[in-house]
């Protein structure tokens, strides 16, 4: 091999060594975010509903936020008000801690009752759990769909008076990236602020 060769292989080499080396400090330098327990799942999609101000919303409005979202009814007599409590609370403490992040973060209610939960309904109703939390509603149609596509359950259940049904339903809340995929979920068994404020920090970058 004569000299030029030679040299030239020489500063190829280095080269690939110092990209490695880069590369290698990248890697460690930014870790990865970890994986949620929803990493992967084909929930959610595309929806148009309508906001407690009687605003048309759709989900491609929130791209490049987060959504902590959660499915309840406004008329629901124990479980959906502890739980909005709870996601208040969190995020509230999440935007004392690093506002910069918790800015990132849209927090939604979408109702599973729509023939009760008008946007007239739902103004107060999520006013008293956060000043950003989002109400959303629309037609049956529109709120079985969403429902469908989000993997929540949702029945109606009588008590004898048509004008106080109750509604059967999960209760999860939900964490969904700025690109709209699932990231993780909380169910109501064991909820608290700790681990809403937990998943926050762990998935919002």
């Amino acid at each position: 091999m004569n000299r030029g060769k030679a040299v030239r292989l020489w500063l190829v080499l280095g080269i690939a060594v110092a990209l490695a080396a880069l590369l290698g400090w990248m890697r460690y330098a930014t870790p990865a975010a970890p994986q949620g327990n929803l990493a992967g799942a084909s929930l959610g999609g595309p929806f148009t509903l309508v906001d407690q101000d009687g605003k048309t919303v759709r989900e491609a409005d929130f791209a490049g936020r987060y959504r902590l979202i959660y499915f309840g009814y406004g008329f629901c007599p124990d479980v959906c008000p502890t739980d909005l409590a709870l996601i208040g609370r969190a995020l509230k403490a999440f935007e004392v801690s690093d506002p910069a992040r918790a800015a990132k973060v849209v927090p939604l209610f979408i109702t599973i009752d729509p023939g009760r939960d008008t946007p007239a309904v739902l103004k107060p109703f999520v006013a008293a759990f956060h000043p950003r939390l989002i109400g959303l509603t629309g037609t049956p149609a529109q709120i079985s769909a969403v429902a469908r596509a989000y993997g929540v359950y949702a029945k109606r259940m009588e008590t004898g008076d048509p004008g106080n049904y109750l509604m059967d339903h999960s209760a999860m809340v939900y964490l969904y990236g700025r690109d709209g995929r699932p990231i993780a979920f909380l169910p109501h068994q064991g909820l608290s602020v700790e681990a809403i404020s937990a998943m926050l920090a762990a998935h919002v970058h």
